[in-house]
């Protein structure tokens, strides 16, 4: 108000009007002679200097705020990081020093290609930090010429592995991680080993599962030849290829049916007719037709090689047969044989030796005559070594939510079990009247069964993206009796959902005739 009064004030003083006019604006009353006007315009400069030196200390306060605002903010400004994105030290690196190879003070030389490095660079290298630190003849040349004995390294390769000697990330194609792999073991480059491993696990299927868990024992990657040894455990069966039969090695397929993790689809007759499949894409590579087409292919051609053996030789006491004896030795016989039908299938493809079987009737017969009149009600305590070597394996898949029953196939000493699916729900039943049953059941009041029981879901490339698992017990059920043994989240359901069990009968310390099969006279 001060600077808006005097420039009103200052105008009117430029426009010539009398001193009386001035008094009427500022409301006095009129009074005659100069001097009265004189007063009034005394008063009026008073007042216009009063309000001018106000104007002046309002302008020194906001003038003394703005500067106090602006020191504030330039201190903003210091303090606040800034984003610039300036020319990637790593990437002038890689591009100067590796790609145009200047100021190189050594050349390495292999598989017909040279490479104009930098020493300083090659320590971080433990195979040329040995040989420059060492005394190898060539730790003070110049040029070195490289031997590659591993026929999966090639150039691709060392480019790729000396070039990350000068960068800090390096980018791997998972078609051509297996001679980076070599490469980087070569040269000893733990980091980018590691990198290669974690490329791989990743990219696990049926393709690439053989050769990344050979190349894992090659180069010594542990955890990725676990990874890979846990694929098959949980695919072979659930997910079964003629690719992966193909690739998979005698050595390899023994150590998968000698587990008890083996996940099993329906029971180990299953397990037999998956061997089949597979020794004979072992014995006839060559063959591409479906898999739907694959067993009754492999049954004509072992039907045709029995018509060649002697009477009572099997197929895997032959010369074409022995290579494949170890992994049939694994199957768990006393679960196929306690099948009509499938003992019949068995016994017609005449690929097991007789007096194996032989060992397993007469297994099966006592186990059955315990459980009869020796009052052997079922497992009293876990034995885990006995579980993993002798249980049942079965399973089942679900491909969608619902309600599910079912019971597999075989006699079980009178132990007929129910297995329901049901509102997230897994129950075991022992069934012995309220439902029919093919074959005669037991009427002891308790029944005894040790089990594990797993639950998986698996995305298209096998890997397992879901998983629920009750460890080894002892269930205890009287007759009819139902037992929830799994109660699932629903959050954690993806279907198609795998449920594979564990499971044994009789009790393990009282089956002294479980003997060891006959070993191969010839091995």
């Amino acid at each position: 108000m001060g600077l808006v009064g005097s420039r009103l004030w200052r105008g009117r003083e430029a426009s010539g009007r009398g001193p009386a006019e001035g008094g009427r604006a500022e409301g006095g009353s009129r009074r005659s002679g100069a001097g009265a006007g004189a007063g009034k315009r005394k008063r009026g400069r008073r007042r216009e200097r009063a309000s001018e030196s106000d104007d002046e200390d309002g302008e020194e306060d906001d003038d003394e705020d703005d500067d106090e605002e602006s020191s504030r903010s330039q201190e903003r400004l210091l303090n606040t990081p800034r984003r610039k994105k300036l020319k990637s030290t790593s990437k002038y690196v890689y591009q100067t020093l590796f790609l145009n190879g200047e100021n190189s003070d050594i050349k390495i030389c292999a598989l017909g290609e040279e490479w104009n490095l930098h020493k300083i660079y090659l320590f971080q290298s433990g195979y040329f930090s040995s040989m420059f630190s060492g005394s190898w003849k060539e730790s003070g040349m110049s040029t070195i010429e490289l031997e590659i004995p591993d026929q999966n390294i090639d150039i691709e390769a060392l480019q790729v592995a000396f070039g990350s000697l000068y960068r800090d990330e390096v980018l791997i194609n998972p078609s051509r991680v297996i001679a980076l792999l070599a490469a980087a073991s070569m040269l000893q480059l733990d980091g980018l080993m590691q990198q290669c491993g974690e490329t791989m696990k990743e990219t696990i299927n049926a393709k690439t599962v053989c050769s990344y868990y050979n190349s894992a024992g090659t180069y010594g990657l542990e955890s990725l030849k676990k990874r890979c040894l846990e694929w098959l455990l949980n695919n072979l069966m659930t997910h079964q290829s003629i690719e992966l039969f193909k690739e998979l090695s005698i050595g390899l397929m023994k150590q998968l049916i000698s587990s008890s993790n083996l996940f099993v689809m329906q029971v180990e007759m299953d397990v037999y007719t998956a061997l089949k499949k597979w020794m004979f894409l072992q014995l006839v590579p060559s063959w591409n037709g479906s898999l739907k087409q694959l067993l009754s292919e492999a049954d004509a051609w072992f039907s045709k090689r029995r018509k060649e053996f002697e009477d009572g030789v099997s197929f895997l006491e032959t010369e074409q047969g022995s290579a494949f004896w170890m992994v049939f030795r694994h199957l768990r016989l006393q679960y196929i044989v306690s099948d009509l039908a499938s003992a019949r299938i068995v016994e017609r493809d005449n690929l097991i030796p007789a007096e194996w079987l032989s060992a397993v009737y007469k297994q099966q017969w006592f186990a059955m005559l315990r459980a009869e009149q020796d009052n052997d009600t079922g497992p009293q305590k876990i034995n885990k070594e006995e579980l993993e070597e002798n249980s049942m394996r079965c399973g089942r898949k679900l491909a969608k939510d619902g309600d599910y029953c079912w019971r597999w196939t075989g006699f079980n000493f009178g132990f007929d079990l129910l297995v329901t699916y049901t509102n997230r729900y897994i129950i075991f039943k022992r069934n012995t009247l309220n439902q029919p049953c093919s074959g005669s059941v037991s009427l002891q009041p308790r029944r005894r069964i040790a089990f594990r029981l797993r639950l998986a879901s698996f995305d298209s490339s096998g890997k397992l993206i879901g998983s629920r698992t009750v460890g080894y017990q002892i269930l205890t059920l009287e007759k009819d009796q139902e037992q929830v043994v799994m109660n699932l989240d629903s959050r954690l359901l993806t279907f198609p959902l795998y449920i594979c069990c564990n499971f044994l009968y009789t009790s393990p310390e009282k089956r002294k005739e479980n003997e060891e099969l006959p070993e191969n006279p010839e091995t």
